[in-house]
């Protein structure tokens, strides 16, 4: 009968942190609410008309409670301020071993692919224990990427790459939901979060056999849409090496100047789609746009590849 949460549950550490942090701001607005409230209705019943209490010499002002009045709620704003630019920032600093998925939304369903190349439909598995840090595009309007028990909740735009981190701490299903209107059948875009044991996760990945993964994907991607030809040396055409570029500088040339962006995921989508907009100095700006050729699954599968050459040495 009782039996009402107020809440989803918790599955992550974050969510814990995060309701602590809500509860703390709905507890200063229910004491502030009912303290204000309070005092106007005893002054109302107090100082009615007819009632006999004195009003000579009424009060105009008092420093002392508007310095309470003013250091209280500073102190207070200034608490939840720190508090939760705390907890934004753990949100959004996903750790270095965080295992990354990528996603993709689109009218209206979720496409998720694992690194070690299963893909799945509007359902994430994930192992306990584990960071997972999605990496998130859409294909064509704006999506929200929307897991209720784990406090996380990440626009997912097109022409964009925006990112989202947790680590599950409790086996079994949650909501997965898009929380952004995004046309007609919005109301069915939605999924589930399965939240497994290690070994069960290792299971679940090999059940469908050994394939190729992500990047080897990526691989095939790659040459099949002729850019090996020019990106692993070419006799004709001078285009810049692959090999230990993703997270490094890169100059660009900007009209008689040269300044550095660092080669990241969305560098590398603008380069494949919109090749002239940064071009890199030294170089023509001779590669071919391939805009509405490639898919956005097929380019995280591209960069996934360039990836994993971050750690090889450039060639000259």
């Amino acid at each position: 009968m009782w039996d009402f949460p107020l809440f989803p549950e918790q599955a992550t550490a974050n969510a814990q942190k995060l309701d602590a942090l809500m509860l703390f701001e709905v507890g200063i607005l229910v004491f502030f609410t009912t303290l204000i409230f309070t005092l106007i209705l005893v002054f109302c019943l107090r100082f009615r008309r007819g009632s006999k209490v004195d009003r000579s010499n009424a009060p105009t002002h008092s420093q002392a409670l508007e310095v309470i009045w003013i250091a209280i709620p500073a102190i207070l704003s200034a608490v939840m301020f720190i508090w939760s630019m705390q907890l934004f920032y753990e949100l959004y600093d996903p750790p270095a071993d965080a295992a990354e998925i990528s996603v993709v939304g689109k009218q209206w369903m979720w496409y998720l692919q694992h690194p070690q190349g299963r893909s799945e439909t509007n359902e994430l598995h994930v192992p306990l224990g584990q960071a997972v840090k999605l990496n998130m595009t859409s294909q064509d309007v704006i999506h929200s990427f929307f897991i209720p028990a784990f406090r996380i909740k990440q626009d997912v735009l097109p022409g964009r790459y925006t990112s989202l981190w947790f680590q599950p701490t409790k086996v079994g299903k949650f909501d997965l939901f898009c929380a952004e209107y995004c046309g007609t059948n919005h109301s069915i875009m939605i999924g589930t979060v399965h939240v497994m044991e290690p070994a069960d996760y290792e299971a679940w990945l090999a059940a469908k056999g050994v394939g190729p993964s992500q990047a080897e994907e990526g691989e095939r991607l790659f040459v099949q849409h002729h850019c090996a030809g020019c990106h692993r040396g070419s006799q004709t055409v001078h285009a810049p090496r692959l090999e230990g570029v993703y997270g490094k500088p890169v100059p660009i040339q900007d009209g008689e100047n040269i300044r550095f962006i660092q080669a990241d995921d969305r560098y590398i989508r603008d380069s494949i789609l919109e090749p002239r907009s940064e071009v890199v100095a030294g170089y023509e700006p001779l590669m071919p746009s391939y805009k509405d050729q490639i898919s956005e699954q097929d380019l995280l599968k591209i960069i996934a590849y360039i990836k994993s050459l971050a750690n090889q040495e450039p060639i000259q």
